[in-house]
């Protein structure tokens, strides 16, 4: 069993600064994996997933096509952690709205930084959707208790609090 993280911390964790691993079930054959790449996401605790692509993309394509996805995120500094949602999509908004755009390039490059990636790559706003996914499994662990006991801190109890999975559901922005 893995040590899971309680509602309020998986939220806070998934909001926090990483970069997701998107994954969508890949159609185009019977041979195929699915897709998996990574993305730039937002997200506020209690509201939806939000990620924005290409409209003539293949993940955007394989996104309408499944009409959901899911989304892991990790910290791959020990004591590890990760957070994984799956869901429907409830909204596809096209063209990406300007606001969210401008929201992601900030939050993952700075304001000085997304200021001019904004500008160098302004013709994304014609050509780029955003999906909105809404949380319905999540999968957590946490390792820190784990970490502590292993290493004799005595921090934790060095027993998992449930299995990892958890169904639940989010609420919109």
């Amino acid at each position: 069993m893995l040590p899971v993280m309680p509602r309020r911390e998986r939220e806070q964790f998934l909001a926090g600064l990483h970069v997701g691993v998107l994954s969508v079930a890949d159609i185009r054959s019977a041979d195929r994996a699915p897709l998996v790449v990574p993305v730039w996401y937002g997200y506020t605790p209690g509201g939806e997933v939000l990620v924005e692509t290409g409209r003539e993309s293949v993940k955007a394509e394989l996104l309408r096509a499944a009409g959901r996805f899911s989304l892991c995120v990790q910290d791959e500094r020990a004591p590890y952690r990760y957070v994984s949602v799956e869901g429907p999509v409830t909204a596809v908004t096209d063209p990406v709205a300007p606001d969210l755009r401008a929201a992601l390039a900030q939050r993952y490059l700075g304001p000085d930084e997304a200021g001019a990636y904004l500008d160098a790559t302004s013709d994304q706003l014609k050509d780029d959707v955003s999906f909105h996914m809404r949380p319905q499994r999540w999968r957590t662990a946490d390792f820190s208790a784990f970490a502590a006991d292993f290493n004799g801190t005595g921090a934790g109890n060095g027993t998992a609090t449930g299995s990892g999975t958890e169904t639940g559901s989010g609420t919109g922005l």
